[in-house]
């Protein structure tokens, strides 16, 4: 599946074939994810590889995806969705990007993207996003694309021998469809 961003820009399901590549881009930008994702201090190849094949699986049972951020036929991030709610009519959406890509607005757009596939194709109600308090670029996406901020959770998530703060974000499809 691939969900059109712009001219430069898409989202394509990551495939098993994409493992190296990711892994790559994880290695070259290690000490950039590292302060606000869990997984990224001590990510190596085989765990890339197994984080794609569990995201396939929930790909194929209809419980969300991982999608790779294209830029120009190049991976530059991951965007995505951890798993659906169906019953709630909720999902969330996480992402991160290759520093040297940062401030362009491609996750911006990324995440729009996924929005409205969410609110669209699968006719949800709510999207969530947490972002670390104190990443201040994760969280202008979510600011700049109209959700509400809901909340902290506090010292919700461990990175390191560190607790950081969660802020929640929420959208609501407002819209007739339902």
């Amino acid at each position: 599946m691939r969900i059109p961003v712009s001219e430069q820009l898409q989202l394509r399901v990551l495939e098993e074939a994409d493992a190296e590549e990711v892994h790559r881009l994880v290695e070259a930008n290690r000490d950039f994810l590292a302060p606000w994702m869990p997984w990224a201090r001590g990510q190596d190849f085989d765990r890339t590889r197994n984080f794609i094949r569990a995201a396939r699986e929930r790909y194929a049972r209809n419980d969300g995806f991982e999608a790779a951020l294209v830029a120009d036929g190049r991976i530059v991030g991951c965007a995505g969705f951890p798993g659906v709610d169906w019953a709630a009519r909720a999902t969330s959406i996480g992402y991160w990007l290759a520093e040297e890509h940062c401030g362009r607005g491609l996750m911006t757009q990324a995440v729009r993207a996924l929005v409205d596939h969410a609110f669209g194709e699968w006719a949800l109600h709510r999207v969530e996003i947490r972002a670390a308090a104190e990443n201040v670029r994760s969280r202008a996406i979510p600011e700049r694309l109209g959700f509400q901020q809901e909340g902290v959770l506090r010292e919700a998530e461990r990175v390191g021998e560190q607790y950081q703060d969660l802020i929640v974000y929420g959208l609501l499809d407002t819209s007739t469809r339902r």
